[in-house]
């Protein structure tokens, strides 16, 4: 049975690799929330299965446990999902991963590649039903939580096992060795090489994008061997509930131990991932959060190799522009998107004090904060259509946030708050705008601050916008970076700012594609090259260091008797 999911998806499987080396766009699973795409009744069906979950305990049949987690999630909606998840400690999480790993780890990678594949097929069958579980955990809208935490999210998954399986196919699975010596024939040896993975990979998943960020890393571990204890973020556990159901399911028809995976949900009060993420078995850690837990995981996880996406300082350089409107519209909706709870929302917009050519005339600093609060009202003028773009504040932390941007007395555009037309009691605000200065704001805009908060900042002129860029991102790092410009001498610049400070770079985006997006197969999302990630999704790098490449040895049957003189 192990083998029959790998002949199921093999075509699948080499199409995914191949497109990871074109680049172009391609996507096997849909991203429209229809039942033209997911059969007569797959909404309803979806809804239906998130709403049987509610108020009562998960079920994960023959899931290991140390007790019980008492229910940890309040949909940002404003309702408690009431769910109730296994305990696991730590020390019998790791135990269990390990004894449950020698038959995966055994497996051919086609074998484990076809057995992600068919998670990934059930899992996008499960697409509304995430969606919803998505949705009441994070605050996204629904049709975000839907594509995000759904076929894009799978998708991610898709391509972390098309890497993942290529780099194990890159050496032969046997060779046979012959070298030419001076005096009688050849040396001849058989050589077997074998992929084994690493060991026990724990995921430590975030509250905002538990699949999107957490999929990459799930099965690039579970391709490469190794056995995945799923850590979720205690205020959205359901979504990873559900892909653990659902792996453990696949695992257990393809006649494997469905303890290669895991969830290891913790209490209100428990914090497990430091335990976890430091065991002495414990070889693999992916990690998406906060800047301060990240830097903790890389210098004391010191016996895995640690993968970490964290907090930067995302970065707009406006120097002229051709479509002015275009340039607001795309913004606008940019840090509207989820209320800006997105690891790639602009927060530092750079313009020259002074004004800059437009096609509607100069525009100076404050005049721009102005049209861009216009901009951001025009968007969000509409009840239904502000909610569905921009969701519900994840916790209280984004809203304190919020309320400190407001308190610095720089606002250009105040924040307001939205009643949400089906969920009144949902925590809606819009994005606030505040001006600041370069050099006498320093302090305040080379934080983070996550959520609707945004900062328009007054340089000199474009060449000091662009030293803003590189420091910024230097010291704190960006997973985004944007520039705006007519003139192809300050594009030129503005790229090699980007590539020396380590950061994507978008170009003039005045259409349908957005900063914060990252289209998987095309986009790399974090570069490793400056503090805001330490590993890029999706690439070589990212899954050629969960497993070895192992070998044997011996001399050829013909040979076995032979003296060898020349061996020393």
């Amino acid at each position: 049975m192990s083998s029959t999911f790998y002949a199921r998806h093999a075509d699948l499987l080499e199409q995914a690799v191949a497109r990871t080396t074109d680049r172009g766009y391609w996507t096997p699973y849909p991203e429209i929330p229809s039942a033209s795409a997911y059969g007569a009744g797959a909404p309803e069906s979806g809804e239906e299965a998130f709403r049987a979950l509610l108020d009562r305990p998960f079920p994960l049949d023959g899931h290991p446990t140390t007790g019980t987690v008492p229910a940890t999630e309040v949909s940002p909606y404003g309702f408690p999902l009431g769910i109730s998840y296994p305990h696991l400690a730590p020390e019998a999480a790791v135990a269990t991963a390990k004894s449950a790993a020698p038959a995966w780890r055994a497996a051919s990678p086609a074998v484990r590649a076809g057995v992600a594949a068919e998670i990934l097929a059930r899992l996008n069958a499960a697409s509304f039903e995430i969606a919803h579980a998505v949705q009441h955990t994070t605050g996204q809208p629904f049709v975000m939580a839907f594509q995000a935490g759904g076929p894009h999210a799978q998708d991610r998954g898709l391509e972390a096992v098309a890497y993942a399986w290529e780099a194990q196919r890159r050496h032969p699975a046997t060779a046979r060795w012959s070298k030419p010596r001076r005096r009688g024939g050849p040396l001849v040896m058989e050589k077997t090489f074998t992929p084994v993975g690493r060991g026990v990979a724990v995921l430590i998943a975030c509250n905002t994008f538990p699949t999107w960020n957490g999929y990459p890393g799930f099965f690039a571990s579970l391709v490469t061997g190794n056995p995945v204890i799923v850590k979720p973020h205690r205020r959205a556990v359901l979504p990873l509930a559900i892909t653990v159901r659902i792996a453990r399911e696949v695992l257990a028809e393809a006649g494997f131990d469905p303890d290669v995976v895991l969830l290891a949900a913790s209490g209100p009060e428990e914090r497990t991932a430091p335990a976890l993420a430091t065991h002495a078995d414990v070889r693999i850690v992916d990690f998406t959060g906060s800047s301060e837990f990240g830097d903790w995981l890389e210098t004391n996880a010191r016996q895995a190799a640690v993968h970490t996406e964290k907090a930067g300082l995302n970065t707009v350089v406006v120097d002229s522009t051709d479509d002015y409107a275009g340039l607001l519209r795309n913004l606008a909706f940019s840090l509207s998107l989820y209320s800006g709870q997105m690891c790639t929302t602009p927060q530092n917009i750079l313009v020259p004090r002074d004004g800059f050519p437009t096609d509607q005339g100069p525009r100076t600093a404050d005049e721009f904060a102005a049209d861009l609060g216009s901009a951001l009202d025009d968007l969000l003028r509409d009840p239904a259509r502000s909610a569905a773009t921009l969701g519900a504040i994840v916790n209280d932390g984004v809203l304190a946030r919020l309320e400190e941007a407001a308190a610095l007395g720089r606002t250009a555009h105040p924040t307001r708050a939205v009643t949400h037309p089906d969920h009144p009691d949902a925590v809606v605000r819009t994005p606030l705008l505040a001006r600041l200065d370069a050099e006498a704001d320093e302090k305040t805009y080379t934080s983070e601050w996550f959520g609707p908060v945004a900062f328009v900042i007054a340089t000199d002129d474009t060449a000091h916008s662009l030293r803003v860029l590189h420091d910024t991102v230097r010291s704190h790092g960006a997973l985004t970076a944007c520039v705006y410009a007519t003139g192809e001498d300050v594009l030129a610049a503005a790229r090699a700012t980007a590539l020396e400070a380590g950061v994507h770079l978008s170009e003039n985006l005045t259409g349908d594609v957005f900063p914060n997006q990252s289209a998987a197969f095309s986009d790399f999302h974090g570069t490793s090259a400056n503090p805001a990630a330490n590993a890029t999704l999706t690439d070589p790098a990212f899954v050629t260091g969960r497993f070895a490449v192992l070998q044997s040895r011996r001399h050829a049957p013909d040979q076995e008797h032979e003296e060898h003189a020349d061996v020393r």
